[in-house]
Order: structure tokens, then C-alpha cells, then sequence
């Protein structure tokens, strides 16, 4: 049984926090430049010019890539041959999230839903764990921007509509979202998982995939490249400003569902796709 602290896990959650909302990762700034060749419009490549020319002042000056530094999501996979000492787990990813966001200067988001007064750390994080083999625990840190996450959309479909349906209903979602979710975008979608809150949670963690692997799943990885051309076509382009380059990838997570229902969540991620890791 390894023995991990929840002061080392504080400190990693509070440097990761940092990092994500500095650095995008090198996959999401591969798929811009990918983008900005691409792009036929001129002020979509315009738009595009100015998010990278932003994203490499925030890496040099070391200021957040986006004035919304997100609610902090976090993932937890943690080995069965894993023990927390010294503290409860969910205390210390909080406790890292309070420290990363106060000692980064970080802006604080988080309010009370009624009062709308803030609760002045950032805190409380949003936490996903599960258990894996093994005698290591991975965190990943994802700040998830109000904008882009105020434009996802959860259904429960009929079965009879089918895959056909459920393209609808995506594509849907991304048009209605337009400059709101601040393309060019990386959509996760969640389809299946048994009930309304997996189905949500599937298109979450679909966010985390590299933007340059494709989905092992072969029907999936046709569905998701469908998807991905269809949303381009829309011709919302680069900040909503028009053009080919409104999605920069579209990643899909499915389980089995219940036979009289078909859930389809749809999470989008604007340009700024922050999420960092670390392996204790």
C-alpha cells in the first residue's frame, strides 16, 4: 500500500491550477495553427492570429490565458493500492484549488447561486474520482470557462430517433450556441451511460482527449468525424465572426443505456481547452 499526503496532493492541485489557466496544452495549440492554415475567411484568420498571439503572451508574461480562470474540475484516478494520509482526498484538492487561485492571482468565480455573493477561493471544486489498478494517483486539473459551459445541453431523446437524431441534436446545440461559446471549439459529447447525470458526465470527460487521437471506437470515430464536418460547415467561424473553422474536434464517449431512453449531453470547451496533469 503506497502512502500519498494531502499536502502533496494541495500543492500539486495548486500548481496545476496555475499551469492550466498559463500554458494551453500543446495538442489544443496544434489544432489552432492546424485551424489558422485552414481557415478561407479573413477575419476568421484574424481571429485566429489574435487567440495565438494570446496565448503566447500569457505563456511568456505568465498571466491567464482567459480573464475567466473557470470553475476548477477535477479528476481523480486513483489506485486501489493507494492510501490518503493526513487529511480527507476532497479537502485537499479544495485546499489546492484555494492556494492555486489565490497565490496565481487567479480570478474567483464561484458565487452563491441565490445571493450571487462569492465565495472568495474558488472552492468548491467540482470533483469526479474513480478507482483504477495500481499504486499511483493522477490528477487533472480543467478550468471550465462560465461561457462555453452556459451553452451545453443535455437531452433525453426518444430511441427511435437514432444516430440521425442524435447528430441533430448536436448540431444543433453548437449553432445555438454561435459566438457565445467562443469558437473555434472542442465539443464533448456523452451519449448513453444509463441516466441523465452520466450521459453529462461522459461528455465532460470526453473533453479531456487529445485533440490529435482518434476515438479507438471505429463507429465512433466515423460519428465524430461527421459531426466535426457538419459543425464546420455552419460557417460560424473563428470567434463567430464567419468562416470554415468554427470546431477545432468533436470527442464522443458512450456506454449502454436503458432501453426506453437514449441520453445525449453535449459539453463545449472554447478555444482556450485548459486541462493539466500530474502523476503522484
Amino acid at each position: 500500500m503506497r502512502r500519498i499526503s494531502c499536502a502533496k496532493v494541495a500543492k500539486t492541485v495548486a500548481n496545476l491550477c496555475q499551469e492550466a489557466n498559463l500554458f494551453l496544452p500543446s495538442d489544443v495549440l496544434a489544432s489552432l495553427n492546424y485551424a489558422a492554415s485552414r481557415e478561407v475567411s479573413p477575419l476568421g484568420q484574424a481571429a485566429l492570429s489574435q487567440i495565438l498571439e494570446n496565448n503566447k503572451i500569457a505563456a511568456e508574461e505568465k498571466i491567464p490565458i482567459c480573464q475567466d480562470c473557470g470553475t476548477a474540475v477535477v479528476f481523480l484516478e486513483m489506485g486501489n493500492e493507494v492510501r490518503i494520509i493526513s487529511g480527507n482526498l476532497f479537502d485537499a484538492v479544495n485546499e489546492g484549488v484555494r492556494q492555486g487561485y489565490k497565490d496565481g492571482y487567479l480570478r474567483k468565480s464561484l458565487c452563491h447561486p441565490l445571493t450571487r455573493k462569492n465565495t472568495g477561493d474558488n472552492t468548491p471544486a467540482v470533483i469526479h474520482l474513480y478507482m483504477v489498478p495500481g499504486d499511483k494517483l493522477k490528477i487533472i486539473v480543467c478550468p471550465k470557462g462560465g461561457g462555453a459551459e452556459n451553452m451545453s445541453r443535455l437531452a433525453m431523446l426518444s430511441p427511435s430517433v437514432g444516430k440521425d437524431g442524435i447528430k441533430k441534436f448536436v448540431i444543433g446545440t453548437v449553432e445555438q450556441a454561435g459566438f457565445n461559446s467562443c469558437p473555434p471549439i472542442v465539443v464533448g459529447v456523452g451519449i448513453g451511460g444509463g441516466t441523465f447525470e452520466r450521459a453529462a458526465f461522459l461528455a465532460k470527460k470526453a473533453l479531456l482527449r487529445s485533440t490529435n487521437t482518434p476515438n479507438t471506437d471505429g463507429e465512433l470515430n466515423l460519428l465524430e468525424y461527421e459531426l466535426y464536418s457538419a459543425i464546420n460547415k455552419l460557417g460560424m467561424g473563428p470567434a463567430g465572426l464567419g468562416g470554415s473553422r468554427t470546431a477545432l474536434a468533436v470527442f464522443i464517449g458512450m456506454e449502454p443505456c436503458h432501453i426506453a431512453s437514449l441520453p445525449v449531453a453535449v459539453n463545449i470547451n472554447c478555444h482556450a481547452a485548459r486541462h493539466k496533469e500530474a502523476i503522484l
